[in-house]
């Protein structure tokens, strides 16, 4: 018997990025509650969350001290708006951030999420350039495949062309350049060779008509696309070298998800701007953020110079007391030195399962890994559309939710199982997943062979 919530979730919610049609004879997934590294449904049904519920719930779940930080602001000043005015949460988060932040990334401009903070990125970009004389900067380039969010600027830097389609014409000023998968590159290709086609790029588009590059550290779309050595230091250099930004997108990659509180320490480079969201609270709020260096707020810092730019929420008080509480509980149990001990264990659990011929590849860093699956390992021979969709939508995602293991399978690229377990997972996890991922998989391609023979 379908319960309340299932009717009424059928008739009244518009689920995201979901195939409503999905559920028209079967239930809508409920969960109700969530403890540590699992969540509940509406039958009791318990589910390991591998994937941080959206690549967010960092500390885990059922965190009750976030939720006493909130209802202690709400009793003090429930709202209001950093528009002219700030509050003391809004300044002491910012202060906070720009203490854990490295280099002169000092500036922190609020905003409600991931997409907000993107969108606030190329906005500041251009007009950091304007406000110095160089209003002719205007252009992003961002890599293939790439995420940045699906509002109308970010969804121009997003590199997935089956997202775009359906809304264009986008927001002028979008340029793509290849990603780091070098699983797909030919063994005698010059390791460095991204990173040059991001100054071709620029070169071809004119330099004084580019106003930054946003890159995410380790690339989530197409399956945890993590960078060559060297790869951001020559993206500096090139940036540099034409007076363009570096934004470095870490709305996943930062608040410990590669084992740093950013994700631009893990490999060594210093943008010029970060953004933020998800872990930042550990999604217990919603909240995003640009991290801008002081360079990039100083031309706005004089005279009737304003960037133009706000959200009504961008800094909730409700929000930012949350996140404090957040941090706080990350640096009292050390959780980005947990991901740095834990980090090779859980990479050894999914390098093990490269003895299943459907494994073609594992690659990611910290606690966000992905396996991209082949049809044949040898010559990496990738699955078409309509085996993809056999594959993912007609049995992996649903027999792993089955299962009892929430992860992401995915094919915006080649198809990948991407895995993105709470910062507080550790063996006992590890052993869980491998446990559910291996003979779901082995099933997998018993039924590649199936479909191939018929």
């Amino acid at each position: 018997m379908s319960s309340d919530l299932q009717e009424q979730a059928k008739r009244h919610l518009w689920m995201h990025f979901t195939r409503m049609g999905a559920y028209e004879d079967s239930e809508v997934p409920v969960i109700v509650r969530g403890d540590g590294c699992y969540v509940y449904d509406e039958h009791g049904k318990r589910y390991l969350d591998g994937l941080s519920a959206l690549y967010c719930v960092n500390i885990g779940h059922g965190r009750a001290e976030l939720g006493q930080a909130a209802a202690r602001q709400a009793q003090e000043l429930g709202f209001y708006t950093n528009w002219s005015y700030a509050h003391p949460r809004s300044i002491e988060l910012a202060a906070r951030i720009a203490a854990l932040a490295p280099g002169n990334l000092n500036r922190v401009f609020f905003t409600s999420g991931g997409s907000e903070a993107v969108e606030s990125a190329w906005k500041l970009a251009k007009s950091y350039h304007a406000v110095r004389g160089e209003p002719t900067r205007h252009k992003l380039i961002s890599r293939h495949l790439a995420y940045h969010g699906t509002s109308m600027g970010a969804l121009t830097a997003t590199g997935v062309p089956a997202l775009r389609t359906p809304f264009e014409p986008l927001t002028p000023g979008g340029h793509h350049v290849p990603n780091t998968n070098s699983y797909r590159w030919s063994e005698d290709r010059d390791p460095l060779w991204a990173a040059d086609a991001i100054e071709e790029a620029i070169l071809f588009e004119g330099p004084s008509t580019v106003a930054a590059v946003i890159l995410e550290p380790v690339q989530n779309s197409g399956g945890c696309f993590v960078p060559q050595d060297g790869y951001f230091q020559r993206v500096r250099e090139i940036c540099d070298r034409h007076g363009v930004l570096l934004i470095s997108d870490e709305v996943i990659c930062a608040w410990g998800r590669l084992g740093h509180w950013f994700g631009c320490e893990r490999f060594d480079y210093r943008p010029d701007m970060i953004t933020m969201a998800k872990g930042l609270t550990s999604a217990y709020a919603p909240l995003g953020a640009v991290l801008a260096g002081d360079h990039i707020a100083e031309p706005f810092l004089h005279g009737t110079e304003t960037f133009t730019h706000g959200f009504t929420f961008g800094g909730h008080p409700m929000a930012c007391a949350v996140a404090l509480a957040n941090i706080d509980v990350m640096e009292r149990e050390d959780l980005c030195g947990h991901v740095r001990a834990n980090e090779l264990r859980f990479r050894e659990m999914l390098e093990s399962l490269r003895d299943l011929p459907i494994v073609g590849d594992v690659r990611g860093a910290g606690y966000f890994q992905a396996i991209e699956l082949v049809k044949d390992r040898d010559s990496k021979l990738t699955f078409d559309h309509e085996e993809s969709e056999l594959l993912l939508r007609g049995f992996l995602s649903g027999e792993l939710f089955s299962r009892g293991l929430i992860c992401r399978t995915d094919d915006r690229g080649d198809p990948v199982v991407q895995l993105s377990p709470p910062l507080i997972a550790g063996e006992e996890q590890f052993a869980e997943i491998e446990s559910i991922l291996r003979p779901v998989l082995s099933e997998a391609w018993k039924r590649i062979g199936r479909w191939s023979s018929q």
